[in-house]
């Protein structure tokens, strides 16, 4: 019993398998790159694969993790209701699985959720507009919306939505904002894969249909919320060919402090981002790793129900981030460089 103690402590040498989503999203990227140096740091071999926002190349990447014999799986999901077979293998092997700031759902083989307190994300977004335009106290001036959210596969969304949704929903029942599109339903306002492009044509459509005559005396927009940063970039694009400047662009929300995104902030194209430290959410897996492996009792502050069960969670906390904060948060903590960030017009 004491040397199966021992084997089951020393992690040296242990194959641990990260699957990712893509490399599209910047983040991605930087999550994986966190994830492999951190692991690595504490003495684990590190399979890490991104599938390139195909399901079926994740599922065989995380059957050839299984395969090759890895003794946990952290899984940044594509879609977190297509993985309930290659999991169920997982479960049979006894292999301990962390979802990785998306939740997969419908699955008894999840063994724990590492993430950031995504109705947070969503609740600082929904804060931001709510001050930055005084709802509380606009009297009979009515500001309008559109809501730009990301991938129907991606159970975050409702988070960021409903966080988002709790701060705005009463300036919406009130007559304060207006949506004046009228497109708030979950399948029209998604952004599949969260891509730019996907964002930036809706918003082309948008603006062409309900705003053409904007800049000239026309029915205003003032407030786009877009739960990430590759969605407001696709929105920017479009606002800034359709004829908006940094002196008339409506307010945009964001998510990640993406490089091109933060640069906006400075330009003044962008007003905020929440920024999720990916080194912060990485060295809380790689615990968890640790604390799985290891036998010990892992430290939890959040459950999440994923349809079967209640997936016990660790959350780091989102911070708001906008241009009067963004050196200190993102420059000086050694996230970026300056010349990272630097803009050139």
């Amino acid at each position: 019993v004491a040397e199966e103690a021992a084997e089951e402590v020393d992690v040296t040498g242990k194959l641990v398998g990260v699957a990712m989503p893509t490399k599209d999203l910047q983040r991605w990227i930087q999550d994986g790159e966190n994830m492999k140096a951190q692991l690595e740091a504490a003495g684990y071999e590190v399979d890490l694969q991104y599938a390139a926002n195909d399901i079926q190349t994740q599922v065989s990447q995380i059957e050839n993790m299984i395969a090759n014999g890895c003794k946990a799986l952290v899984i940044a999901s594509i879609d977190g209701e297509a993985l309930g077979t290659v999991l169920a293998q997982a479960k049979e092997a006894g292999i301990p699985v962390i979802a990785y700031d998306r939740l997969i759902m419908n699955s008894d083989a999840v063994s724990y959720y590492a993430t950031f307190d995504n109705w947070d994300v969503g609740v600082k977004q929904g804060t931001y507009i709510a001050e930055a335009l005084d709802l509380a106290n606009a009297g009979d001036k009515t500001y309008n919306i559109e809501f730009i959210t990301g991938d129907p596969g991606d159970n975050n969304i409702n988070f960021f939505f409903d966080g988002a949704m709790s701060v705005l929903q009463p300036y919406l029942d009130n007559g304060k904002l207006v949506c004046v599109s009228g497109q708030t339903d979950f399948e029209t306002v998604a952004t599949p894969a969260w891509k730019s492009e996907t964002a930036q044509a809706r918003m082309d459509n948008i603006l062409a249909g309900y705003y053409a005559d904007a800049l000239t005396g026309g029915q205003t927009l003032d407030i786009c919320l877009c739960s990430n940063d590759s969605t407001a970039l696709g929105v920017t694009n479009s606002l800034v060919a359709f004829g908006y400047t940094a002196e008339n662009i409506p307010v945009i929300t964001g998510q990640d402090c993406d490089i091109a995104n933060t640069k906006n902030m400075v330009k003044g194209l962008q007003a905020m981002s929440v920024f999720k430290d990916t080194r912060a959410l990485a060295e809380a897996t790689v615990k968890m790793v640790g604390e799985i492996l290891a036998g010990a009792e892992v430290e939890v502050n959040a459950t999440y129900a994923n349809g079967v069960k209640d997936v016990a969670s660790f959350n780091c906390t989102p911070v708001f981030a906008d241009v009067s904060n963004y050196v200190e948060l993102l420059i000086d903590s050694g996230y970026y460089t300056a010349e990272d960030l630097a803009v050139t017009e």
